[in-house]
């Protein structure tokens, strides 16, 4: 299974959405809630390209987007076989 991290805030419903999205195609998924730790914004960013929203999401180290990017990947058929499920 693939590694996926996510950055986010507790109080973004953007972040929620991804999260359930992660979570109903099977990834486990590792949150860094930028609230709690205000020192992971910056190293979101850098890893981001500049990005400093939230959600911020990795798979396998590379930069995926935000939410709506995630859901795009959904429905083109293309996050299942990222997370190393069936295409």
């Amino acid at each position: 299974m693939a590694k996926v991290e996510i950055y986010t805030s507790m109080l973004c419903g953007y972040c929620h959405r991804a999260k359930r999205l992660l979570v109903e195609r099977g990834a486990t998924v590792t949150e860094i809630d930028v609230m709690l730790h205000p020192s992971r914004r910056k190293e979101m960013a850098t890893r981001a390209g500049g990005r400093s929203t939230v959600p911020q999401i990795f798979i396998d180290g590379v930069h995926i987007g935000g939410s709506e990017e995630l859901a795009a990947l959904d429905r083109a058929g293309k996050l299942a076989p990222l997370l190393g499920g069936a295409a």
